[in-house]
């Protein structure tokens, strides 16, 4: 069985978390908790991963460092899931149905190259 990640993107300033109330809030995050149970029902998660914050540092091979992410791109990597899978294809139908893509947002599925 191979692995892969799923990289979940969305523009910060669209996504629906920052105008919601709590309730909104839980109900949610309740989609994506059933949806990763889905995927570790049939034995295929291999880790949750996490949500990421939409700041950070950008280190650049000259040694320069700044803020980050890219401010000019409007899509933004919220968090990220590794799963186990067969095929490539195997993955991208465990990716259907992720809370991300019902708000305009997306899913990137790379396999994991074991060295």
């Amino acid at each position: 069985m191979k692995e892969f990640l799923f990289v979940y993107r969305a523009d910060y300033e669209t996504y629906p978390s920052a105008r919601k109330s709590p309730e909104e809030m839980q109900a949610i995050t309740q989609k994506w908790m059933n949806w990763v149970a889905g995927i570790a029902a049939q034995g295929k998660l291999a880790d949750r991963g996490n949500s990421l914050v939409p700041s950070g540092k950008v280190l650049k091979s000259n040694g320069s460092i700044s803020d980050g992410p890219y401010t000019e791109i409007k899509e933004s990597i919220m968090g990220y899931t590794l799963v186990k899978a067969s095929s490539i294809e195997e993955a991208t139908a465990l990716a259907n149905g992720c809370p991300i893509l019902s708000v305009g947002g997306n899913v990137e599925i790379r396999e994991i190259r074991a060295i």
